[in-house]
């Protein structure tokens, strides 16, 4: 898989990636509707059993009929509370890549209606489908991925298929995204930068394979899968998602109405909008802190009860 990523993330502009990025959309939405289809139709989810009391391998009461709740449990812990939270932010949060997007578009201006089609489609399709799943399984058998919660092991061979070009593509789309920052800033006013080099173009395959290298390492060293999206959610979605973008609007109304910008907007533009990012920027500074502190204690909490499987193997990092 590695590999194949590798070679995928060659090409050093997104126009070729687009054409990647339109089969990863639309094989995406067909193993989230197959994922929520096959939810509704099988007899039960996996790790099902009929007995309420029922005692998993984790020393977890999970058993009965699957319980669906609009509040959390009585008894959810801030930990796993928050976790939940970092995991839902992690889905819709992707803004690092969105620099990078709007300097390769033709007509830059173009990218706010893009960006609120996508977001659009995005909520919409993610809530439906994960309410769906969520209907079907419940709070005792749900699992991220979702995939896991399916019983029916064909079900879950052929609904995860489907998301394996949706896999590569994110980690091309991501690779490239950081070999970029690694590469302009080495070739910054370099011929090698825009032109087609024998330097250029082995420098960028080797960033590249580096970047590949430690993302391989990365992901078989790690045994776990859902706490490790909150980490990665508390660590950088904390600054990319939320405090990055509160300071970028401050600053540049700042620059563009003078520093007393607020004040000569008016109330809503003016007073709302910075108040409005001042609270983003302190989410933000929240997912940093309180977001990393119950991330790094739910990865304790999992080591203790011997929940994960080890490095370098195939174990089942559900959950």
């Amino acid at each position: 898989m590695a590999l194949i990523s590798w070679v995928c993330s060659l090409p050093r502009t997104f126009n070729t990636l687009s054409k990647l990025a339109t089969v990863s959309a639309f094989t995406t939405f067909i193993s989230v509707l197959l994922a929520a289809i096959f939810a509704g139709i099988e007899d039960h989810p996996a790790g099902y059993n009929p007995d309420p009391n029922h005692i998993n391998k984790l020393g977890v009461k999970v058993g009965g009929a699957p319980v669906v709740l609009a509040v959390p449990a009585a008894g959810t812990t801030f930990v796993s509370g928050m976790n939940a939270f970092l995991n839902i932010s992690y889905t819709f949060i992707g803004q690092i890549t969105l620099p990078s997007f709007i300097a390769e578009m033709k007509e830059p201006r173009d990218f706010k209606k893009a960006l609120w089609i996508v977001t659009i489609c995005e909520i919409i399709v993610f809530s439906l489908i994960g309410a769906v799943v969520y209907a079907y399984t419940g709070t005792q058998y749900n699992t991220a991925p979702a995939f896991y919660s399916l019983g029916n092991n064909t079900y879950k061979i052929v609904s995860f298929s489907f998301m394996i070009p949706t896999l590569i593509f994110l980690g091309v789309l991501y690779a490239s995204v950081s070999a970029r920052f690694v590469f302009f800033r080495i070739f910054e006013g370099s011929r090698h930068k825009n032109e087609h080099t024998v330097v250029g173009w082995a420098s960028w395959a080797a960033i590249l394979l580096v970047t590949w290298i430690f993302g391989f390492i990365i992901a078989e060293v790690i045994p776990f899968f859902n706490d490790l999206l909150s980490l990665m959610s508390s660590l950088f979605d904390s600054f990319f998602g939320w405090i990055f973008w509160g300071v970028a609007y401050i600053r540049m109304r700042r620059a563009e109405y003078g520093p007393n910008w607020y004040k000569e907007r008016g109330l809503i533009r003016g007073w709302g909008g910075l108040l409005l990012n001042v609270f983003i920027i302190l989410v933000g500074f929240l997912f940093l802190s309180a977001g990393t502190y119950a991330s790094v204690e739910s990865i304790i909490q999992g080591y203790d009860n011997n929940a994960f499987g080890g490095a370098f193997s195939c174990a089942d990092n559900s959950s």
